[in-house]
Order: C-alpha cells, then sequence, then structure tokens
C-alpha cells in the first residue's frame, strides 16, 4: 500500500492520473521471475527467518513500480497517439523485465532507471497539483511519496519500496515479522556506507580504505561476529555433538560415503526422543525411544528413514531409503510411526506400552 501525497489528497480535488498497474503488466516475465525466487538462497530474505505467506520479490518490486508509474495513455501531451502510447509502454514493459529477475536487486544502473521513472511521473504530479492548497506538504517534487505496509509480515513490500527508492514503513501485530522488518528496512539503513567495526577489519589498512557500498559493512560485521559465536559455542558445548567416523561397515550399505571412509564429519541434525525401558521381561535392558516416526523424507523418489536395531542396552539406528519404502502406489507407507495418543509401540518387540490411568 502506497501512502503518498496524491492518495491522501485525492479527497480535496488533486488530480492523479491513471498508473501502468491499472492498464497492463508483464505477466509471464513477473510470473517466471517469482517461480525462479523459490531456488533462491544465498541472499535472500527467505534465508533470514521462516514465513508462511512471503510475497514473491520479483512480484513486489514490480507491482510498486507500475503502481507509482503513469500510463502513457495518461500522458498525451508527450505520447498523443496510440501508436507512440504502445510504444512508451513497451519500453516500460521491457524495463520491467529488466526489474524483476534476482541479478537486478544488485544492478545499481537497472535500479536507477527505475527510480528515475517513478521521479519523472512524481514530478509530473507535483506539477498538476501545483495549486493544490496543501501543495508545499503534499506535492514536494524533491521528496519521492512514502510507502507504509500495516501488515508487513515478511516484509517482501517494504523491502521493495526501499529499494525503488521510496521512504518505507511497516507495521504488523506478529512480533516475529516485526523483527524481520526491523532486520531487513530499518536496520541496514542505519549503517549504509559505513565500514565494519570489528577488530581485525579495523586492523586491517586495505579494508578500513576500501569504500563500503549500502550494508558491505554490516554484512562484514555479522559474518565476523557469527563466525566467532559458532567457534565459541564449538569449544563451549561442541563435546556435547560429537563428529561420526565413517567406517567401512557404513559404506557398504552407503555407497555416497565410499569417499568419506576413515574420516570424520560433522552430524548437521539430531533425533531427540524420551526413552523408557522395554515392557518385555526379554528384553527390559533396552531403552525404548518414544518417537512418532523414524522417516526422515517422505518425498517421493527420495524416501528414507532410521532402522533401529539392538545394540546391548541401546537402540542404535540405521539410514534406510529407496524405492522399498513405497509397497503402495505413490504413498509412503511409514512402518515406523511407533506412538499414537493412547499408546507406545517398543520398536524391539512390538509390545504396547500403556499408560498408567
Amino acid at each position: 500500500m502506497v501512502i503518498d501525497g496524491g492518495f491522501e489528497a485525492r479527497g480535496e480535488g488533486a488530480t492523479m492520473r491513471k498508473k501502468l498497474i491499472e492498464v497492463a503488466l508483464p505477466l509471464e516475465a513477473i510470473n517466471a521471475a517469482a517461480a525462479r525466487e523459490k531456488s533462491i538462497r544465498h541472499g535472500h530474505p527467505s534465508t533470514l527467518h521462516l514465513w508462511w505467506a512471503r510475497r514473491p520479490l520479483a512480484a513486489a518490486r514490480a507491482v510498486i513500480f507500475a503502481q507509482m508509474v503513469d500510463d502513457p495513455s495518461a500522458v498525451p501531451e508527450e505520447f498523443p497517439t496510440e501508436e507512440a502510447q504502445a510504444r512508451e509502454r513497451a519500453r516500460l514493459f521491457r524495463l520491467i523485465e529488466r526489474l524483476v529477475p534476482w541479478e537486478a536487486t544488485t544492478d545499481e544502473a537497472v535500479l536507477e532507471e527505475a527510480r528515475a521513472e517513478i521521479r519523472r511521473s512524481w514530478r509530473r504530479a507535483c506539477a498538476d497539483n501545483a495549486r493544490h492548497p496543501r501543495a508545499a506538504e503534499l506535492f514536494d517534487p524533491d521528496r519521492l511519496p512514502a510507502f507504509y505496509d500495516p501488515f508487513a509480515g515478511g516484509g517482501s513490500l517494504p523491502l521493495e519500496a526501499q529499494r525503488l527508492g521510496l521512504e518505507a514503513h511497516a507495521s504488523d501485530l506478529n512480533p516475529v515479522a516485526v523483527l524481520i522488518c526491523m532486520a531487513m528496512i530499518e536496520i541496514p539503513p542505519k549503517f549504509a556506507g559505513r565500514p565494519p567495526v570489528n577488530r581485525p577489519a579495523r586492523a586491517e589498512r586495505t579494508l578500513a580504505a576500501r569504500s563500503w557500498r549500502g550494508a558491505q559493512g554490516l554484512a562484514e560485521d555479522v559474518r565476523h561476529y557469527g563466525r566467532w559465536m559458532r567457534e565459541e559455542a564449538e569449544r563451549r558445548i561442541g563435546h556435547l555433538y560429537p563428529k561420526v567416523r565413517i567406517t567401512a561397515e557404513m559404506a557398504r550399505d552407503r555407497p555416497d560415503l565410499e569417499p568419506h571412509v576413515g574420516r570424520e564429519l560433522t552430524v548437521i541434525a539430531w533425533l531427540w526422543a524420551r526413552t523408557v525401558k522395554s515392557p518385555n521381561p526379554a528384553f527390559r535392558h533396552v531403552e525404548v525411544p518414544l518417537v512418532s516416526s523414524f522417516m526422515l523424507s517422505t518425498k517421493p523418489g527420495k524416501e528414507a528413514l532410521c532402522r533401529a536395531g539392538d545394540r546391548g542396552r541401546r537402540l542404535s539406528l540405521r539410514r534406510e531409503g529407496g524405492q522399498t519404502l513405497r509397497p503402495r502406489g505413490n504413498k509412503t507407507r511409514d512402518h515406523s510411526r511407533q506412538t499414537s495418543r493412547f499408546s507406545v509401540r517398543d520398536v524391539r518387540c512390538s509390545d504396547r506400552l500403556r499408560p498408567h490411568p
């Protein structure tokens, strides 16, 4: 939602021209760029924090641009004929097609071209409303209108408004959304153009002397202190998360591990569960994990589960995968489900553990 002087003054006799978004958009290019964003990880806001209704940046950027730029049919003094209007509209479409790809987020030439179009339309609106009673307050040609999103969520809209040169404001009732927006649109501008402040960067003359564009200095500090926190955490609690030495026996069932035999690899996921003693007297020495499922992946073609086995007093888990886990049609059958609302099944002897009344 864009809030500018023109929209605020519409009820006071302000003149507003038809915008590009009211006529047409290059939807095919926008859709393609929005779909491609799903596979982008490095540098994308989606990696900052999961948000279930995040708007594609490409669509947000295109919509805000088209909302701010006049349609050629609304500028007859410059484009008097339909042919001239069609040519100008096609030029704006080509600009949008160059504006929506992910690479355009760091392409200052394309972004500045889009900002110039927005400024041109805004100056036109200011000239149209020069005699408005609140013209000095609402129609300042040197100050672009502000953007406000009262339900910002993941922050895609205010982020792209800021990228296009607008003063962005956002709010949300969800504190997670507020934190995401602060990290994306409030904090970075405060450190724009500033060098990093971490000690190694200040000590290195080449880093101190270079120019820091945008939030590059802030990003360098985040990387530095992120590494420090990781190293400190590993020093303090790393012994609680031991690495796994790959053996020939493990590689026998996992051909992809053969190049790593003899090496120690970092564990990327841990399965945590409470345990109880087995109700079967024959296995009373075995600790039974209370888990709802040993399935690691149910995606077709990538099925995997942990198969439980007995090792003295403890259960060992072995990863299995492949089509053997999909015996019926396309649905994955989870043979490892052990818990329900009313009972727990012992994975070692299949006896049920019922809760005390």
